[in-house]
């Protein structure tokens, strides 16, 4: 089964503007489809920054062991975001990966 899934391309938590009553995204349909957390963007974000994340995300993402742990997602998240912070990022780049399920 897929444990974790992360999609730092733009806007992929966000739904269709056609169908504003659905709440159907590419990252909710990855969590539907099987996955237990996903991780995605709300809006356009720089590639340094997506970068800056992704990295610090993995590294905390990593357990004692050397394995990749999806119940980590949450924190691993919140720590790159944290990372960004200290580097004066602009808030709205910092605040635009949101994190869904485990």
């Amino acid at each position: 089964n897929p444990e974790f899934a992360f999609l730092p391309p733009c806007y992929t938590t966000v739904g269709n503007e056609n169908s504003p009553d659905e709440s159907i995204h590419l990252a909710a349909a990855m969590q539907f489809s099987g996955f237990r957390s996903v991780v995605g963007s709300m809006w356009s974000v720089d590639d340094e920054v997506a970068q800056e994340v992704v990295s610090a995300f993995y590294g905390n993402l990593v357990d004692g062991s050397g394995r990749l742990d999806c119940t980590r997602a949450a924190m691993a998240l919140h720590k790159a975001v944290k990372k960004l912070r200290r580097n004066d990022v602009p808030l709205e780049q910092q605040i635009v990966f949101v994190h869904i399920g485990v």
